[in-house]
């Protein structure tokens, strides 16, 4: 296998990044010139930019899913399955990606922020809730929100990813 399968394989988005830029400086040079460099190129680093958008997502979606959970006890004893899977699934699904494409793993730590806002507006409109419900600030670390564990009171070991 060569450096660049093993790239491939080690961490996707970085292997679609540096394939991009190789094809650009490749059709910059003219080699194998019926080859529409810019555009394969383009298409390339469209696929590492769709990784972003569903973490983007998942992200968002497990937040909002962990903010109901943690303050609409309500709404949890109704809702309390579909949320717990829906948790699991985005934990899972996020791990995934972080261990496909290490290189994203900074990216994760970018949107936090941003993901959580965001999520803390979604959750209110979906918990018909006022957004001073869920705090400004996350309650939880990056780290804690991808914990199969966390919260420990509400997720049992047979619960757990």
């Amino acid at each position: 296998m060569d450096r660049s399968s093993a790239a491939y394989d080690e961490d996707f988005y970085a292997w679609t990044q540096a394939q991009a830029r190789e094809l650009r400086r490749a059709g910059a040079e003219r080699n194998n010139a019926p080859v529409d460099w810019e555009n394969v190129a383009e298409e390339i680093e469209s696929m590492g930019r769709g990784q972003k958008s569903e973490i983007d997502s998942r992200l968002t979606v497990l937040f909002v899913h962990l903010l109901k959970w943690l303050y609409c006890p309500d709404l949890r004893e109704r809702c309390e399955r579909g949320w717990r899977l829906t948790i699991r699934e985005q934990r899972k699904r996020l791990i995934r990606e972080i261990k496909d494409s290490p290189s994203l793993r900074p990216y994760i730590v970018e949107i936090f922020t941003e993901d959580y806002l965001d999520a803390r507006l979604r959750a209110a409109v979906e918990a018909d809730v006022p957004d001073g419900h869920f705090p400004v600030e996350p309650p939880f670390t990056l780290d804690q929100a991808l914990d199969p564990a966390y919260p420990a009171e509400l997720f049992p070991p047979e619960w757990r990813v």
